[in-house]
């Protein structure tokens, strides 16, 4: 399909910045001559009197190139005349309007389903291609080709918050081929990034699994199922099974003791559980100790200190800190009971494996998930691994390495990722702008539903990461 395309037989110098040449017979064109522009004033209240509608917004145009019926979208409110002027149609091109970024303006999305309550909202531009001149979908493939883009950015204005005016977004030139090689250059697109999206997905489950195998591998290491070095032994508890003959099983209670150390001044580093584990079945990152602000009252800790989120603990939300600081008084700080041989990164490693944290969640109390807690008491009773400390040594070592392998291939695949995104944008400025002639290419393809491919969810994993990490790492009120 990406084979054997070439340039058009004969070119012509173009008008357009960041556009060398045209084929010689496209033609330049402001957005005002081929689509009918509606800036939108629907916002997110919802009045009485007014007719019910299902809203459109800037999150949804930003983060979906196609608006389908398979999105969810925020109920409100529109007037009769507002829902006659701003209700979307099929082929209807949306674009982000105002944002605080100069480079999220003009972010495109074609409309590829319609009902009589479906409108857009505030912030956004509706751009209606004008029949018989332009077609929408090549109309969200222009808009992302990074010449034409430029266009938008360039005509932003704001210092904090920025935004086109209706006339920067009717003065936007673009280049124009006939309608039939529209088509054909839409329907190219249509295959190509249908292709690319799926090969980006099979990239990112490709890292999913990646990562549970580090965890599955780094569980069964830290709890001995690999161990080579001795025999097996039942360990007494039926949630751990056996465990090499070895090794020694004491409650935590003979390993930690809790503290709750009060800070005076609220000046010295805060720090709290970074966490992700189970937030997807095939995405875990590790805990980590992060800075955040100070506090009076807040739990003071020293390195080596076991900091657990109480409520998340049944999740992996602990970890031992390296550094001196405050934590929430929401957390339970507990700290080794010296020369008991147990290593903090043994520790680290073993008491957020898949089994410590089945059996954190079962010694939780909660009516829910959300609602869940580890109190200290049910934590101190918690049996733990205790290998030899040279063993514990050598299986943090052996942990290490399994992770940087897993790094490894994970980073291959996000390199492979960013080059499939690079590909795809250079590939879409090249065939809108004629660098490539694809009409014969098209004609061979098969005819792909926009409205279908809407259904292929291409969403950047590491946005959901954030808002997880935003949930999880809130302190409890």
């Amino acid at each position: 399909m990406f084979t054997g395309l070439k340039p058009y037989p004969e070119y012509k110098a173009s008008g357009l910045p960041g556009i060398e040449r045209l084929p010689v017979d496209w033609s330049e064109s402001r957005l005002r001559s081929v689509a009918q522009l509606r800036v939108s004033n629907v916002d997110k209240l919802s009045r009485e009197g007014e007719t019910p509608v299902q809203l459109c917004n800037y999150v949804d145009v930003y983060k979906h190139e196609f608006i389908s019926e398979y999105l969810s979208y925020m109920a409100a409110t529109a007037s009769l005349a507002e829902l006659a002027a701003f209700r979307l149609r099929l082929g209807d091109v949306l674009i982000t309007k105002d944002s605080e970024a100069w480079n999220d303006i003009g972010v495109p999305a074609l409309v590829v389903d319609e009902a009589e309550d479906f409108v857009s909202g505030y912030h956004l531009a509706l751009l209606r291609a004008r029949q018989g001149v332009l077609e929408g979908e090549y109309l969200l493939r222009t808009l992302q080709a990074p010449a034409v883009a430029a266009q938008l950015h360039v005509a932003a204005n704001g210092v904090t918050r920025f935004g086109l005016s209706q006339d920067d977004i009717k003065s936007t030139t673009i280049p124009l081929p006939s309608l039939p090689e529209q088509t054909s250059i839409a329907q190219f697109l249509r295959n190509a990034n249908d292709r690319i999206d799926r090969a980006i997905i099979a990239k990112r489950q490709m890292i999913g699994l990646v990562e549970e195998q580090k965890q599955v591998e780094i569980g069964r290491l830290a709890c001995g199922e690999l161990s080579n070095k001795s025999p097996m032994k039942e360990s007494g508890f039926a949630w751990l099974g056996s465990i090499p003959a070895n090794w020694e099983v004491v409650r935590a209670k003979n390993l930690y003791r809790e503290v709750d150390e009060r800070s005076l001044t609220g000046l010295e580093e805060q720090l709290s559980v970074s966490h992700l584990t189970g937030v997807s079945a095939r995405r875990f990152k590790s805990v980590t100790m992060f800075r955040a602000s100070s506090y009076v009252g807040h739990k003071r800790c020293r390195p080596g200190d076991l900091v657990v989120n109480t409520m998340w603990a049944w999740m992996g939300a602990l970890g031992v800190t390296s550094v001196e600081g405050i934590v929430s008084p929401a957390y339970a700080v507990y700290r080794p009971i010296p020369k008991e041989g147990l290593l903090p990164s043994y520790a680290n490693l073993l008491l957020r494996t898949p089994r410590y944290t089945a059996n954190f969640r079962a010694r939780s109390t909660g009516i829910r998930p959300s609602r869940f807690r580890l109190y200290p008491d049910q934590f101190l009773v918690t049996q733990v691994l205790l290998p030899p400390i040279d063993e514990q040594s050598s299986l943090v070592n052996l942990a290490q390495e399994r992770a940087r392998d897993a790094e490894q291939a994970t980073e291959k695949c996000r390199r492979e990722i960013e080059l499939l995104r690079e590909f795809r944008t250079r590939l879409t400025a090249d065939v809108v702008t004629g660098q490539l002639d694809v009409r014969e290419a098209a004609a061979k393809l098969p005819d792909l539903d926009p409205a279908a491919l809407a259904t292929v969810d291409v969403d950047d994993s590491d946005d959901i990461d954030a808002v997880a990490e935003e949930f999880l790492d809130g302190d409890e009120p």
